[in-house]
């Protein structure tokens, strides 16, 4: 668990050449996100980013972490790297297969029984290899890593969208695929688009009701869920140093909505108290040595506009609290405005569900701005109207706030506590409901909010807030009702009000926990032995990808052409899935279940040309597989938003897809299958996504001049006899390019390692 004082001792030291190096190469000041990005390049790439304007360049990450869900796979690649022990500081947090039902103790207590073959497994794989691994039931990734291994002005990649939290200690984090994160983990570069800049400035101060996580609703907002794409939003201004470095890492671990590449805030004295109350007042001096580099420069903040290819303002002073949603986290509602939105929409105004935590909004300031609100309902005689529940960060929060009496309130009001995990803000929530099939409002204080994200059922219209504006719904069990204006009708008849959310940033009598849940690897791994059994169903050692066969490809059959929105949970669903995501076979059973068919409107229903037939997509494309015939996806804009998960990619790998066609990527997802050696490639003309019919018969075309920068062609064999063809384009360079040749990354490093 201890931090690695002499691994950031060498970033810091490369921070003052590096610095200077930029600002020599590009004759301007820099900005925080710059300065990181340079310190991190590897030797061979300084050179080349300094100018920015260059397309992917190599990257040396200080850390990697994983979840349990995403870790399997990535750890079941590595396996096959050669190597004897990780190259990196690296981790595994078990959080996303404890399914939250009853409460903490005995969810906990079931999840460690049903998922015993897999924490055994990963136990064992992270004691061989030198990673350091937390137990069920120690915490949230996120939450786990701002409290022990984020620290300001360090690069980090981790197996999960939201690794971006620890941006709220000035660490640029990135949600990468376990493909990535095996490459890192075996001691080779890290490449990333060199992405663009996007400056938010904050002025003024929060009050009352307003809370950091109503600055990334409201961003959410203005930039959309594809506004940041491509980009790393630096947020600064007075405003930013008064926000909590754990309000910070809220706001950094929702930029994963608006698919930015990360989100960061600099250091400051907020970084400083954070870290110094959690242990690491070494680091906290090591970065008030070198802080003008953990900052960007005043000159940037000066004038923005100079600097960063987007600036935008607000003012935190006359930020109101938001509620975003339904069925996505971009359509942001001002509470003021919000009531009206749920009249003029007809979505269900009684409020079935409210439910604060998560990896977004679970700190010791959250829990206690939210129990705040708890304890005026049991003093003002008023009746909790909505379940509610609380999922805690970790067990360092859960244990304090435990002490501290304010887990106490909560279930004195009603509340439910749930296990240190992800609960149901990833859909692992058995929801207690009469009647699924009807219109129904949950409100959240997670991240996201897709149709079926938390709890499986299309009928339910999901918010995002506050954890402290989702108290109060709660309370009231009406999403109508507006905490800052209106009042409720207590037990004995009287109109009562709630006041403002009162909240303690750090603990006054310091965090405690009496076991964190951390296990140290072996100082020797060499006779630890990781065992799969042949026959489990849960987990599969992986056979590799075949390498390209060398010509066009041609006779390609479509399998879906998706309609809309079609997210990484569309394409491999979580929820109960997530327990086959250590078997690549059995989880590749629900590919491309949730997208919809544009032929018929339907999901997971989709035309089998060699019967005529409708069908699961998973079995029609078996089918295809078994007769050796390859397919093509055809999808419409940012298809792949959503989480990291790489099974999204291998499974339609595996099952014998060559092609994902789409409008536009969104970028984890792009890199992804990449990585698989799969052909991702994007319409030149969007409008050419209309030409696809559903018994067309595809050729791609250039395949044998595949180079960076150069169109390929699409041929479609209609079923009337008439031909169709149109360009591509793709975003390969030279290096993945290779990777689609040798069949993915993973073969070429399994190579390189063996030579």
């Amino acid at each position: 668990m201890a931090f690695d004082l002499d691994m950031i001792k060498k970033v810091y030291d490369r921070y003052s050449t590096r610095t200077a190096a930029a600002r020599k190469a590009t004759g301007k000041h820099l900005t925080l996100t710059e300065k990181i990005l340079y310190a991190h390049l590897t030797e061979g790439d300084a050179h080349t980013a300094f100018g920015r304007g260059v397309d992917y360049v190599d990257f040396a990450p200080d850390r990697v972490a994983m979840q349990d869900a995403t870790a399997q796979m990535a750890l079941l690649q590595f396996m096959q790297a050669g190597r004897p022990q990780v190259a990196v500081p690296s981790t595994v947090h078990c959080d996303h297969l404890i399914q939250a039902k009853i409460g903490a103790t005995e969810d906990l207590s079931t999840a460690k029984d049903v998922n015993k073959e897999v924490y055994d497994f990963l136990a064992s794989v992270s004691d061989k290899y030198g990673l350091g691994f937390w137990k069920p039931g120690a915490g949230i990734i996120h939450q786990v890593v701002l409290e022990n291994y984020a620290f300001p002005g360090g690069m980090m990649i981790g197996t999960d969208s939201h690794t971006p939290n620890a941006g709220g200690l000035g660490m640029i984090a990135i949600g990468v695929g376990g493909a990535d994160a095996c490459d890192v983990m075996a001691g080779l570069p890290w490449e990333l688009k060199f992405p663009k800049l996007i400056g938010v400035k904050l002025t003024g101060k929060l009050s009352g009701w307003t809370s950091a996580k109503d600055v990334i609703l409201k961003v959410a907002g203005i930039l959309t869920v594809k506004g940041g794409t491509g980009a790393i939003v630096e947020y600064f201004g007075e405003g930013a140093q008064s926000l909590s470095a754990t309000g910070k890492g809220t706001i950094c671990n929702m930029g994963a909505e608006i698919g930015a590449t990360t989100s960061i805030f600099g250091y400051d004295e907020k970084a400083a108290i954070y870290l110094k109350g959690t242990k690491r007042a070494e680091i906290a001096a090591m970065a008030d040595a070198i802080k003008e580099h953990l900052t960007g420069d005043p000159e940037v903040y000066a004038n923005p506009e100079q600097y960063f290819d987007q600036v935008i303002e607000i003012n935190l002073t006359e930020l109101e609290p938001h509620v975003n949603g339904p069925f996505t986290p971009d359509l942001a509602w001002p509470i003021s405005k919000f009531a009206t939105a749920v009249r003029e929409n007809n979505w269900p105004a009684e409020l079935e569900v409210g439910l604060i935590g998560s990896c977004t909004n679970s700190s010791y300031e959250d829990i206690t701005r939210s129990a705040s609100i708890a304890k005026q309902a049991i003093d003002k005689h008023l009746k909790t109207k909505a379940e509610f529940t609380i999922t805690p960060g970790s067990e360092l929060v859960r244990y304090t706030v435990e002490r501290d009496g304010y887990l106490g309130t909560f279930e004195s009001m009603g509340g439910v506590v749930l296990a240190n995990a992800c609960g149901p803000c990833i859909g692992q929530w058995a929801r207690h409901t009469d009647d699924p099939s009807r219109k129904n409002s949950i409100i959240t204080s997670f991240n996201r909010n897709f149709a079926k994200r938390n709890d499986g059922n299309p009928n339910t219209h999901a918010f995002v807030a506050s954890p402290e504006i989702v108290t109060a719904f709660a309370i009231a069990g009406d999403l109508t009702f507006n905490p800052l204006t209106d009042t409720l009708t207590n037990e004995n008849g009287e109109q009562v009000k709630l006041d403002e959310p009162m909240g303690i940033e750090m603990p006054i009598k310091g965090y405690a926990v009496e076991d964190a849940g951390y296990q140290a690897p072996a100082e020797d791994g060499s006779t630890v032995e990781v065992k799969v059994d042949p026959k489990s169903s849960r987990l599969q050692l992986l056979d590799p990808f075949k390498a390209w066969e060398g010509t066009d490809l041609t006779g390609l059959k479509l399998l879906i052409k998706a309609k809309g929105k079609c997210t990484t949970d569309h394409i491999s669903m979580a929820g109960p899935w997530l327990k086959f995501r250590g078997h690549l076979d059995n989880i590749s059973n629900n590919m491309l279940i949730g997208a919809i068919n544009y032929f018929n409107g339907t999901a997971d229903s989709v035309k089998n040309e060699l019967t005529g037939e409708y069908g699961p997509v998973p079995a029609t494309q078996r089918d295809y597989k078994a007769h050796g015939i390859g397919t093509v996806v055809v999808g419409d804009e940012n298809y792949g938003e959503g989480s990291s998960r790489e099974h999204a990619a291998m499974e339609p790998r595996h099952l014998g897809v060559r092609v994902i066609l789409v409008k536009s990527f969104a970028r984890i997802h792009e890199t992804n299958l990449k990585k698989q050696g799969m052909l991702g490639i994007t319409f030149a003309d969007s409008n050419d996504y209309d030409k696809i019919q559903e018994d067309d018969t595809f050729d791609i075309l250039g395949l044998t001049s595949f180079a960076p920068g150069k169109q390929l062609t699409v041929m479609l064999h209609h079923k009337d006899g008439s031909l169709e063809s149109f360009p591509v384009n793709h975003t390969y360079n030279a290096q993945q390019i290779e990777w689609f040749k040798a069949g993915g990354a993973l073969n070429i490093i399994r190579k390189q390692m063996v030579s």
